[in-house]
């Protein structure tokens, strides 16, 4: 789903190349557990202006109960104005698999094994 900026009536929001703001939505929600909510940003915010979510995707947790805030950064070379209702994020709903950790002294081996980035192609 779409999130929109909560910010009073007539305020903006500018922000400058690189800078950075916590922006408030004016919602609270109840996740159930084992679930979690992803913000991610926006495409034509990211195409058209360089703005996105800083911490993508940011986690909300199942026992989190404040205001959700999305914090956008701006990539892009021209500064960039947010007002109250302007579409800012999106939320998805996500199922949490939480796992038990086990330390041990020996990997096993995969045919990828230890290659690292751009070593599948």
């Amino acid at each position: 789903m779409d999130v929109c900026a909560a910010l009073e009536p007539g305020q903006v929001v500018i922000l400058s190349h690189l800078e950075r703001a916590v922006i408030p939505t004016g919602f609270s929600i109840s996740i159930p557990e084992g679930y979690e909510v992803q913000v991610r940003p926006r495409s034509g915010l990211s195409l058209q202006h360089g703005v996105s979510v800083l911490n993508t995707p940011g986690t909300i947790d199942s026992d989190y109960r404040g205001e959700i805030k999305v914090i956008l950064i701006n990539f892009g070379g021209d500064s960039f104005e947010i007002r109250r209702g302007d579409r800012i994020a999106q939320l998805v709903v996500a199922s949490v698999v939480k796992a038990t950790w086990k330390e041990v002294s020996v990997l096993d081996e995969t045919s990828r094994g230890a290659d690292g980035f751009g070593s599948t192609g």
